[in-house]
This record gives C-alpha cells, sequence and structure tokens, in this order.
C-alpha cells in the first residue's frame, strides 16, 4: 500500500533524481509520497526513516554543499546500502566533501543517535510513522530537534477512523503500512500535545487494497495517503491575521508558491491569511520571501477549518473536492482548540 503519490513533480526533481544511484532508486524506495518542500538552499535537514537514503539524496543536491543532510533508520541492512553510496554521490553532485550522513538508529528516540536540541530546519519523512507504535514519541522528538521555525514536512497513511485491535494486530495488514495507520484526527490533537502549529494539510492521494480477504478485515474504514506540513512557531509570534505577498524568487516556485491545500500565493499578489499563517510565514525560512503586514484579514482567508469556505484539513474531504471541485462541508463537525474539527 505504500505507492508514491501521483503529484506531477518538477523539472527540478526529476533531474536530481536521475544523478542517484540505480541501487538506491528505485528499486529500494518505498515512499508514498513526494517529501520535497520548497526553500532549501543551505538548510540542515534530517530524514526520518530514510532507508537507502533515495530522499537524503535528492535532498542533498537541493540543499546545496552549504547544507547538510542526515538520514535514520532502524533497518541496518538499509542504512549500509546509503553509506555505501556516499563517494560516488559527493562525485556526481560535484561537491568538494559529503553533506550527507545516514546513522542506525530509530526515530523515537533521536538522542541515542546524538541529535542535538534544535539543530535541524527541516524534518522529513516518508511512510514510516505508520510502523512507530509511538506516535506521539515521534513528533516529539522531531519537536524537539527543530530549530524555532523549523518545519516537519511528511507523507504518511492515514486512516477514517480509529482502528479496530483485530487491524492493529494483523500483519500482513502492519507489513502493509495499514493496520499502524493514524486516525487522522489524532494527528492534530498529538501535534497541538507536541507543540506544533495545527496541520497543513498538503495533498492526498487515495489508498485501494484490492484484496477481498483483507478488505473484509478493515471493513469500512478507509485509508489515504496525505502528505502534512507542521510548524514550531515561537511562542508569541501569533499576533493576528495579516496581508502577505509573495515576493517570488523561490528556485522551481518563482511565479507560484502552492503551500498547502488551502494557500497558494501568487508572486506579486496581495493576499490575506490568518493568525496562523502568518505567524508560520513570519517565524519560518519563508519570512525573507514575503511581505508580511499585520492586520487585514477578510472573508477571503481561511479561518479554522472544516466548514464550508474554511480550511481544509481532512483528507478524504480533500479527495472529495478533487473529484468534484466544489465547496466542502463537515457534517456533524465541531472546531476544536486548534482549530480543527
Amino acid at each position: 500500500a505504500c505507492i508514491t503519490s501521483a503529484r506531477p513533480v518538477s523539472k527540478l526533481v526529476r533531474d536530481a533524481l536521475e544523478r542517484i544511484h540505480e541501487e538506491v532508486h528505485p528499486p529500494r524506495y518505498y515512499g508514498c509520497g513526494l517529501v520535497i518542500p520548497e526553500c532549501l538552499t543551505s538548510c540542515r535537514i534530517l530524514d526520518l526513516g530514510c532507508g537507502s537514503g533515495r530522499d537524503c539524496y535528492l535532498l542533498s543536491q537541493l540543499v546545496g554543499e552549504q547544507g547538510h543532510v542526515i538520514g535514520i533508520d532502524m533497518t541496518e541492512g538499509q542504512v549500509e546500502v546509503a553509506k555505501k553510496h556516499i563517494a560516488y554521490h559527493t562525485d556526481k553532485f560535484g561537491y568538494q566533501k559529503p553533506n550527507v550522513e545516514f546513522f542506525h538508529g530509530y526515530m523515537e528516540k533521536l538522542g541515542d543517535a546524538g541529535l542535538a536540541d534544535e539543530s535541524y530546519d527541516v524534518v522529513i519523512s516518508n511512510c514510516v510513522i505508520n510502523l512507530a507504535p509511538d506516535k506521539r514519541a515521534v513528533l516529539q522528538e522531531a519537536f524537539r530537534v527543530l530549530k524555532p521555525g523549523g518545519e516537519m514536512y511528511f507523507s504518511d497513511v492515514y486512516a477514517s477512523q480509529r482502528l479496530s485491535e483485530t487491524v492493529r494486530k494483523h500483519r500482513v495488514l502492519w507489513g502493509e503500512c495499514l493496520a499502524g495507520a493514524l486516525y487522522w484526527r489524532d494527528l492534530y490533537s498529538i501535534a497541538e500535545e507536541v507543540g506544533f502549529s495545527p496541520p497543513c494539510l498538503v495533498t492526498a492521494s487515495p489508498i485501494t487494497i484490492g484484496n477481498k480477504e483483507l478488505e473484509g478485515i478493515v471493513g469500512h474504514c478507509r485509508f489515504v495517503s496525505a502528505t502534512y506540513r507542521l510548524f514550531k512557531v515561537p511562542a508569541g509570534s501569533r499576533t493576528g491575521p495579516g496581508q502577505v505577498t509573495y515576493n517570488g524568487g523561490i528556485v522551481g516556485h518563482e511565479r507560484e508558491l502552492v503551500f498547502d491545500a488551502n494557500f497558494t500565493f501568487k508572486e506579486g499578489e496581495v493576499m490575506s491569511v490568518d493568525a496562523e499563517m502568518a505567524a508560520i510565514l513570519q517565524s519560518s525560512r519563508f519570512a525573507e520571501k514575503f511581505l508580511i503586514r499585520a492586520g487585514g484579514a477578510n472573508a477571503a482567508a481561511p479561518q479554522g477549518c472544516c466548514s464550508k469556505g474554511e480550511k481544509i484539513c481532512d483528507p478524504f474531504q480533500l479527495l472529495e473536492q478533487l473529484r468534484a471541485p466544489g465547496p466542502l462541508s463537515c457534517p456533524g463537525g465541531t472546531c476544536g482548540p486548534s482549530g480543527c474539527c
């Protein structure tokens, strides 16, 4: 069920993928989305569950020689494959020295691998958090190692409801990344508990099981592959809604920046944003790419989520909108303290 999203891939990313060693990509790649955020030059990035290093070597090219990428994985064999090709990629990318490292370890215990507090600009993960029994610990560790204003950008499998014990203990479903899938609403509550800003839903793709026996076990539960972005917004940064203008200049997104399912910023155009988005842009690596003014929010700026005309945060509803464009509603939903029903 771990399938790569059908979302279009930019020429920049396609070209970077072509320079990755054939043993790393695609034979040993098991991701379920594209975890390549924007504006990465000179960033320090951590990949949770890096496998054989495909995403790390891709990001190695996007951060440049002054950036740095670290991958950590619990499977020693995968880490060895990743390490084996460091010299190859350093030469292929034209770097004087490697800008990638790989560690064997667990994403719930990053401290055991020597990863320090507030040391990364971006944390990524591609279809592995579902395999972690303690997902709160994973998000807590990611929050700890991120710098203030840092981002966790990750793809994973989510369920339309909390899974039964029968499903959660099914070995085949676990191996298919389904039995460990988080109920999507629980992501919002866990993120809030840990200290992240409310999750920004980027994209979603349907997952079909295609096996009658397994379909019978999961019952009416549906699964989706979704990409979210979470930000470590410093305390006191949320000062209210604002008006922002994208200055352009992000490589590959010069004219338009599709930030998530709710906000698309066009170069030179003034756009109203809610307090959360204003704080994210102001405190993150995107700050220098925007002109940000306080106040001015109006009905055009998405507020909260899950109500008609408001923010989209349910990946299953996003799929419905992609199939039949139109305003979303949240039947019987109520909004919680983090802004999502």
